[in-house]
């Protein structure tokens, strides 16, 4: 599924009628389009938040859960890596993300990108957009890997991909509550699940797996110790791969 205003899905970028919920429903239609009755739900670090809401939206529906790089759109996980925390990890690309901002805006860095990811200005906007992705792409990994920053400097993906992410993180996924993904977990406590996180993840730090699993301890819960954010590190891809054949034929 390419997520609206994402890959295949048109139009490219757009911002409207864009919301977590929004997207839930869009999975509650592909379910039934398809016409699954239930199914495995499997999501990765903005993946691991939208899977959640859809299992506490719906958990007659999902049959078990996987996820990795958790993400819960709590303001302290925000603000982790968009103000100050994964900043005194990477302050060379840090120094890099706050340049297009002038000083007097950086109190609040997703705002101020907000405003001109969505301004009339295409030279800010592309600009503002390539910077953003690389900051957000980079530490994806616990070794850097230049092919997935490359993506920053294509103007189609870094567009779409700095716009939606920002918005999304500036409005907190139009929850009401900032704390609404966590809070609700008990409505899925019954559903068998699998969670998966690296040790070294900088882009979603340990802290909020531990919390999610410490809220749903019925879980299955790893830590993989020499691995960071990205689902493609050995480690990591070799828990989900075991976590996707467990469920094989459940």
């Amino acid at each position: 599924m390419d997520q609206r205003g994402c890959g295949k899905s048109t139009p490219l970028a757009e911002l409207k009628e864009h919301t977590t919920l929004t997207l839930v429903e869009d999975m509650e239609l592909l379910r039934k389009h398809l016409g699954i009755e239930k199914w495995v739900v499997f999501g990765g670090s903005w993946g691991s938040a939208l899977s959640l809401t859809y299992a506490e939206e719906y958990p007659s529906r999902v049959k078990a859960l996987i996820l990795t790089g958790i993400f819960t759109l709590r303001r302290k996980e925000l603000a982790w890596f968009l103000q100050e925390g994964a900043s005194m990890l990477f302050p060379d690309l840090f120094k890099d993300f706050v340049e297009p901002i002038p000083e007097a805006e950086r109190g609040d860095l997703p705002s101020a990108y907000l405003r001109r990811l969505t301004g009339d200005d295409e030279e800010v906007k592309i600009r503002c957009a390539r910077v953003w992705s690389k900051w957000l792409l980079a530490p994806t990994s616990s070794i850097f890997d230049d092919q997935v920053i490359a993506h920053a400097e294509d103007d189609h993906f870094a567009v779409a991909y700095a716009r939606i992410v920002c918005q999304f993180l500036v409005y907190g996924g139009w929850f009401k509550n900032p704390s609404h993904i966590m809070d609700k977990v008990e409505k899925i406590r019954h559903i068998p699940g699998i969670i998966v996180q690296g040790h070294y993840d900088v882009v979603c730090p340990l802290r909020t797996a531990w919390d999610l699993h410490k809220r749903w301890p019925e879980a299955e819960f790893y830590t993989v110790p020499d691995s960071g954010h990205g689902a493609r590190e050995k480690g990591i891809t070799g828990r989900l791969v075991a976590a996707t054949d467990k469920f094989r034929k459940i």
